[in-house]
């Protein structure tokens, strides 16, 4: 469980107003995409290229339990790494099936468009122009589980615990024609 990838940078106490807008609650999954972030970074999801990383300050996620982190991974995003997260948002980047790693200093080794490593495994983040790294918490080998299977339904249907034809997948997780 290793990316690399251009890094996109954002500050702190990101909160999933702004992460998940609610004037995306009712839009099509490619439209809840262009308006990620749109009200802090007005045209930031149009430049965002699949395998980009995300890098954030502390608290990220902070807020309701919108499923903003669902919205990161369908805009493209390998993953991301952010000093702290909110443990709710958290809970759901792993519960999607998108990996997250919190690691404290993170923001200071990069500048945006670099490019970075995340190792999940081992739990660090490598700044590839500069070969600096950073150590957090690496993921247990069930949270890297959930996150290779796509996310807890994925891993509940590799294991036989409920058909793939009776999964109802929620408007926010259909797929982009993207």
């Amino acid at each position: 469980m290793k990316i690399t990838g251009r890094v996109w940078k954002f500050g702190d106490e990101i909160n999933t107003d702004l992460i998940f807008p609610h004037s995306a609650f009712r839009a099509s999954p490619d439209e809840q995409c262009r308006l990620c972030m749109s009200d802090n970074r007005p045209g930031w999801s149009e430049q965002v290229q699949p395998g980009d990383i995300l890098i954030a300050g502390k608290n990220f996620g902070t807020g309701s339990s919108r499923p903003g982190a669902a919205v990161l991974k369908r805009l493209g995003l390998a993953g991301m790494a952010a000093e702290s997260y909110n443990g709710l948002f958290y809970r759901n980047c792993i519960g999607y099936g998108f990996a997250a790693l919190a690691v404290p200093g993170v923001t200071d080794l990069f500048e945006e468009g670099y490019s970075a490593e995340i190792d999940f495994v081992r739990g660090t983040v490598k700044n590839l122009r500069t070969g600096e790294v950073r150590e957090g918490n690496k993921l247990s080998k069930e949270m890297t589980e959930i996150i290779a299977a796509g996310g807890i339904e994925g891993v509940l249907i590799a294991k036989g615990y409920i058909p793939e034809s009776l999964v109802i997948y929620p408007y926010f997780l259909q797929k982009t024609n993207n």
